[in-house]
């Protein structure tokens, strides 16, 4: 059966897709495949969650849409990547930015020997003025108060929440409608996940961005998102809205920490079926 359209809150289709792969194939180092026949769609003004545990492939997906796999020396080998209608897996990481989508890359990436101020002003290089750069700033300081708190303190002397309140606030210095977040709950406490993941619901809401998160938090991902997307082994094993797939017994058994008597793990599942489930 063809799986259900993404839906957002107000329950309509959307438009148009903000990101649509078809059936996308990745390797690196010329050989090592981890991405086999990846099809999934982001709609406009969208959070969609990518989820998985280690080894999934999300990382791999992530850096495949925001063509960042050959940093890693990877390459998409089949299939295509479009944004908005037009195919762009063959174009350069700088081209994606100017096209409105950035990734925040795992790993709270921040310049440590510079304040928070000034890895924000890093982030606005694209700005055409000094009047754009400034209102960036002032949004980026509404959204992250913490961080215009602490906008004179060195990236290297803040807390692990700051420095990655401060990766996505300098991406979000590009003025992006796209934005791709890569593990952005990993090693922080739970109380600094849930406002994390709240500035990108509101940011969705009130701006319109569009966001693609991949994350092993299932729980968090799913409370916030509309639409989500199970990876296993580089294939999507399922897929359907947060709400199915929270209630799904076996993303419960796998992802959400619950138990299911007398019932297999969807890891254990997945084992032995390689046919793709989709919920509706």
């Amino acid at each position: 059966m063809k799986p259900q359209r993404p839906q957002l809150e107000d329950g309509q289709a959307p438009v148009s897709w903000a990101i649509e792969l078809k059936d996308i194939a990745a390797a690196y180092h010329g050989g090592v495949q981890v991405l086999r026949g990846i099809s999934l769609q982001v709609p406009e003004r969208g959070i969609v969650a990518l989820l998985g545990g280690n080894g999934a492939g999300k990382t791999t997906t992530m850096r495949a849409v925001a063509n960042l796999l050959a940093i890693e020396r990877g390459a998409i080998t089949s299939g295509s990547v479009a944004l908005r209608g037009e195919r762009v897996d063959g174009l350069t990481a700088p081209d994606m930015v100017r096209r409105g989508m950035v990734l925040v890359m795992e790993g709270r990436h921040c310049f440590a020997h510079l304040s928070i101020h000034e890895n924000l002003l890093a982030g606005a290089h694209l700005r055409r003025s000094h009047g754009e750069t400034q209102a960036s700033l002032d949004k980026v300081y509404r959204y992250f108060p913490r961080l215009k708190a602490r906008s004179a303190s060195l990236a290297a002397f803040t807390s692990g929440g700051e420095q990655q309140m401060c990766a996505i606030a300098r991406a979000l210095m590009t003025n992006p409608s796209i934005v791709l977040l890569d593990e952005p709950s990993m090693g922080l406490a739970p109380q600094v996940v849930q406002e994390l993941f709240q500035i990108v619901r509101e940011l969705n809401v009130k701006e319109g961005m569009t966001f693609l998160v991949s994350e092993q938090n299932a729980a968090v991902a799913l409370k916030h998102a509309h639409y989500g997307y199970v990876l296993e082994s580089g294939r999507i094993a399922l897929e359907g809205t947060s709400a199915a797939l929270s209630a799904n017994v076996n993303v419960k058994a796998a992802y959400l920490g619950a138990v299911a008597r007398d019932r297999p793990s969807f890891r254990d599942v997945m084992t032995k079926q390689s046919k793709c489930w989709q919920i509706h």
